[in-house]
């Protein structure tokens, strides 16, 4: 690792803890950063936002070592670093926290967050000491967890918050936090805030990349966004900045209304759930969603929303109650059923219930239609699988190399667009959207929701279930709102406050 002293000249209030100048990182046919300068001080939580593929994550795999710039200097505390592994990076106080998390799932807690430094005496392992340091880690993340529990026993929340443990233990200086809440219950939501305000008191200099703006006002000191690989602007106060002139700088655009709301009239009943009970819910469920109208469902984590998702689609049995679609009892035996009624889910986990992450963006968008046109059972019609995926490629604007990409490559927009494409090949009337824009970025978002304005106005039926105050608001013409496994009240567009909607999901 080469090390040089920087300009005595340039002060840590002036320059910053971490210093990046001039980096530039390309790739075969893609410049992914351009000549990139940004400055995060000691003692503040610096806010990174762009859309997918803006150069956020690129920086983030410079900053770890992972990344190897073109051009450009990377400076902590006064003193120049070229990083040549991410040991080194670790080794000089970096820590990042990836949304896709790197632990080992057969192995405990404890082991998981002392990888790479296990106690020990005499070269065997101290036990003793390993579930000791652990268990007040885990008092510190307040997670209440048997520090002997292998970690693939644990929620995905659970797993994110032994994630940040191990960076705290390694008591690194800047910690960089990748969508760190996009797995997170409220309560742990609340509790890494906590904790990054007293990384923020204790001096860090924090890293904060996220897509949800709400976020942005509630931690950050400062934001820079991103745009096409190059850094476009750093607002030096989050407090005065407006959201239009933040959405704008970030999409390139400017944007009074990224929901875009377009009213329309609303048809016969066309699902309706009488007296629903299942699993998730506390008391029996009624409801009645129209043609060509877009139902909201909000409510907290835990409020019984996806499991009343799973009920409507097949995938959970109900104890009592029914579903009527078009006026007609129905009843399925699993979610094949009920898409061949025409009820498809695009799930809240896109990832591991959404898509084959390893299969092409073509056989994700075909898995269900192919069956209409499959000369036999164990045979595929390649030619009209291809001529589907471009067909649909086109269609909702998929940012893919081709149809032969694999979908795990995409963005998580992109993604969305394919599970929507794979119901849209189908004869679907009634689209279950269960947080449909979960980890995606402002402009993808402005999209998906275009996406569905264009399904209720041809008619169909769409379900959005979000706890995004701000985009169930934004976007659904009726809202219902739930609370501990039961409807606490339901909402036209007109009376949809953010007070009336907090105020109905709260716990009583």
């Amino acid at each position: 690792m080469d090390t040089t002293t920087l300009d005595e000249t340039r002060t840590a209030a002036s320059a910053g803890y971490l210093e990046l100048e001039g980096i530039t990182v390309s790739f075969p046919g893609v410049r992914a950063l351009d000549g990139v300068s940004l400055s995060v001080r000691a003692g503040e939580v610096h806010g990174l936002m762009g859309e997918n593929g803006a150069g956020k994550s690129t920086l983030l795999k410079v900053l770890s070592g992972v990344n190897k710039p073109m051009a450009g200097t990377l400076a902590l505390d006064g003193v120049e670093h070229r990083f040549t592994s991410t040991r080194e990076a670790i080794a000089a106080g970096i820590a990042i926290i990836y949304q896709e998390l790197h632990l080992v799932p057969e192995l405990t807690v404890a082991e998981n967050l002392m990888l790479g430094a296990m106690p020990n005496r005499i070269g065997v392992l101290d036990e003793r000491a390993l579930v000791a340091r652990a268990m007040k880690e885990l008092e510190r993340l307040g997670e209440r967890i048997d520090p002997r529990t292998p970690v693939k026993n644990l929620s995905i929340g659970q797993r994110q918050m032994i994630e940040i443990g191990k960076a705290l233990m390694r008591d690194a200086r800047v910690i960089a936090f990748d969508e760190p809440t996009s797995s997170l219950s409220a309560r742990e939501t609340a509790q890494l805030f906590r904790i990054i305000d007293a990384l923020r008191a204790d001096g860090r200099a924090i890293i904060y990349v996220t897509h949800r703006m709400d976020e942005v006002y509630e931690l950050c000191d400062r934001v820079t966004v991103f745009r096409d690989g190059k850094r476009i602007e750093t607002f030096e106060s989050v407090a005065d900045l407006e959201r239009d002139r933040l959405i704008g700088c970030m999409v390139g655009r400017s944007i009074s209304d990224v929901y875009g709301y377009r009213p329309r009239e609303a048809g016969d009943v066309m699902i309706e759930a009488k007296s629903l009970l299942g699993p998730g819910l506390k008391e029996p469920v009624s409801f009645a969603a129209r043609r060509g109208e877009i139902l909201g469902f909000f409510g907290l984590v835990g409020a019984g929303r996806s499991e009343l998702m799973k009920l409507l689609y097949g995938a959970a049995k109900p104890s009592a109650g029914h579903v009527e679609l078009k006026g007609k009892r129905v009843a399925f035996a699993s979610p094949r059923d009920a898409v061949r009624a025409g009820i498809a889910l695009c799930p809240e986990d896109r990832k591991q219930e959404g898509i084959v992450a390893i299969a092409s963006v073509a056989d994700n968008l075909n898995i269900s239609a192919r069956r209409h046109f499959s000369p036999a059972r164990f045979l595929l019609d390649a030619r009209r699988e291809r001529a589907l995926a471009q067909e649909y490629i086109a269609k909702l604007s998929i940012k893919t190399r081709s149809g032969e990409t694999a979908i795990g490559t995409l963005s998580g927009g992109n993604q969305q667009k394919v599970i929507l494409s794979r119901w849209l090949a189908e004869q679907i009337d009634v689209f279950l959207m269960d947080e449909p824009t979960r980890g995606i970025d402002v402009g993808a978002r402005a999209e998906i929701y275009n996406l569905l304005y264009e399904l209720a106005e041809a008619g169909r039926t769409v379900i959005m279930v979000s706890s995004d105050l701000a985009e169930v608001i934004g976007v659904a013409d009726r809202i219902i709102v739930m609370k501990e496994g039961r409807i606490a009240g339901s909402l036209s567009k007109a009376d949809a406050t953010p007070d009336e909607l907090i105020k109905l999901a709260l716990p009583r």
